[in-house]
């Protein structure tokens, strides 16, 4: 785990915030049904007693551990520059760059936790499952205005609605989360986000730039999490 998204150790954290950190490491590095009260309390530096102080099980953790998930990356996201662009097709685009940027450090650092929980527990749990799904829709519905103002923009007749091209943009996403684990490393996500890119440049009547020309945006410089992001 990479300094930025490692809980600086120095810094005050209660023994609660410091479990949930913990979860969201340990079950993106192992997964869920490998990951024990043990793991997550190493990690944390805590004991099982202040874990059992906080919660009940490691299910109860979980659920717990998605909703932290989720006000954390709303606060990246929102805080994000894409969204001081003007176009909203560019910050669309934008937005895929970020992605992009966040793409530093070990697989855990960078892959979802809701794909990898909802992956495993989607039969099994289903509070979790449901948990997952109202995280991830949340993401869906932060970047549906930019769509719908992309499309009453540049596609206005088009047959197709706002919210179902965010969730392929998050379809995408997530599949390449997959690959990247089974390959062991980031190169697949981003050649599935520039033919994300692609594909909305199509969507929205707009013809790709020479892979040679100057871009708008960077997906060069990586995004670094400071411990007041988490």
């Amino acid at each position: 785990m990479t300094a930025q998204h490692r809980i600086d150790s120095t810094a005050p954290h209660h023994s609660k915030t410091r479990l949930l950190n913990a979860a969201l490491h340990v079950i993106r590095a192992q997964g869920y049904s490998a990951t024990t009260v043990d793991d997550i309390c190493l990690e944390a530096g805590v004991t099982k007693g202040s874990f059992f102080h906080h919660f009940k099980s490691k299910d109860d953790l979980a659920l717990a551990a998605v909703a932290h998930w989720r006000d954390m990356t709303e606060g990246i996201f929102a805080a994000a520059p894409y969204h001081q662009i003007q176009d909203p097709l560019d910050r669309l685009l934008g937005y895929l760059d970020f992605r992009v940027a966040l793409l530093t450090g070990e697989l855990p650092d960078y892959t979802c936790l809701l794909g990898t929980l909802v992956q495993e527990t989607y039969s099994t749990h289903p509070i979790l499952r449901a948990g997952c799904d109202q995280a991830l829709t949340s993401h869906i519905a932060a970047l549906t205005p930019d769509v719908s103002a992309a499309k009453a923009l540049y596609a206005p007749t088009a047959p197709w609605t706002p919210e179902s091209a965010a969730t392929f943009m998050q379809a995408v996403l997530q599949g390449a989360f997959i690959f990247a684990k089974a390959r062991q490393g980031p190169g697949v996500i981003v050649e599935c986000i520039e033919h994300l890119r692609r594909y909305l440049q199509m969507l929205f009547h707009q013809p790709h730039p020479e892979e040679t020309a100057p871009r708008t945006t960077s997906i060069a410089e990586p995004y670094e999490l400071s411990p007041a992001d988490l």
